[in-house]
């Protein structure tokens, strides 16, 4: 965009989702019952890996617990503006500030949750193929270095490019075409060129996402090769049930960001449906996916519940 209204822009106005408008009270109870479904799920699986002290020496369910903290927030990021803009106009403004957060805070979570996800991925590579080396390898402390590597990396990710989008001048118009602050609608309004962003998003992002699902792909089909090899039918379904949920989450949350950021002729509007399926949806499912295909969360969960209804009747 060519410099014009050399104004500052202090607020942004996010157009939100399309056709959304026509049935706003309709799509407000759809998106509200999502996301206290989503703070519900995550809540309790985050407090039954808490509470369960048996599950604190398992690494699968060490990451679960990031993984559901992760989850929680994301779509804390996203949906209550959403729900905001369906109320009403007002609700669809966000300062200029405030855009920086949510765009910090969108590709913090989204890259530390793909980060991750990876890290899942190696952890079921050890624990079938590598099964007497598993508890050297992947320690308490492994495990700990593992989730704060994925924390630290995303907040890295998120700085660099919340500072690259930020760093352009942005002088009007302020309509964001998206529910919210995200890299390629915000870049539109930029009154600079925008092309050597356009190629670190496409390099920065597409390594990201791109290069965790190619390391999951890969442990997978090293995975799918050892389970063929368990001698025993109840061996190779326990496994595979296990392996298959992960990577059930994994297509779901990668592949949509790939479609985003690494095809630029496709429309905001189909953007941002790809987008909430990855950010609203897919949070929901996690502990769904994970409660009620494992034994042990089954287990522990019916304990944490049961221990909070006793406690209730006291």
């Amino acid at each position: 965009m060519k410099p014009g209204n050399q104004t500052p822009v202090t607020e942004f106005i996010l157009e939100g989702l399309p056709n959304t408008r026509e049935l706003p009270s309709l799509f407000f109870l759809l998106f509200l019952l999502l996301y206290l479904l989503t703070l519900l799920g995550n809540t309790l699986t985050l407090l039954t890996v808490v509470r369960d002290s048996r599950l604190h020496a398992l690494p699968m369910y060490c990451f679960l617990g990031h993984l559901s903290f992760l989850d929680a927030c994301l779509s804390s990021v996203t949906v209550p503006k959403i729900l905001a803009g369906l109320v009403g106009p007002g609700g669809r403004a966000i300062s200029f500030g405030g855009c920086v957060a949510q765009l910090y805070a969108f590709h913090f979570l989204c890259s530390t949750e793909c980060f991750l996800y990876t890290v899942m991925a190696y952890d079921r590579f050890l624990a079938i193929c590598q099964p007497l080396r598993y508890s050297v390898v992947m320690s308490r402390k492994t495990c700990l270095w593992l989730a704060a590597g994925t924390w630290l990396t995303g907040s890295i990710h998120a700085a660099i490019q919340a500072f690259l989008t930020f760093r352009l001048p942005y002088c009007g118009p302020n309509q964001v075409e998206y529910f919210a602050c995200d890299i390629p609608a915000v870049l539109k309004l930029a009154c600079a060129d925008t092309a050597a962003n356009q190629v670190i998003i496409l390099i920065n992002i597409g390594a990201v996402a791109s290069g965790c699902f190619l390391l999951v792909c890969v442990s997978y089909a090293c995975i799918a090769y050892a389970i063929l090899k368990i001698r025993t039918a109840q061996g190779r379904q326990r496994a595979f049930s296990t392996c298959s949920a992960h990577l059930t989450l994994v297509l779901l949350y990668c592949v949509p960001p790939i479609f985003i950021y690494l095809h630029p002729s496709s429309s905001q509007a189909s953007d941002g449906v790809v987008a909430v399926f990855y950010t609203a949806v897919t949070p929901l499912l996690n502990p769904f996916i994970y409660t009620l295909r494992n034994k042990e969360m089954k287990k522990a969960l019916r304990k944490v519940v049961g221990g909070q209804t006793l406690s209730l009747h006291a």
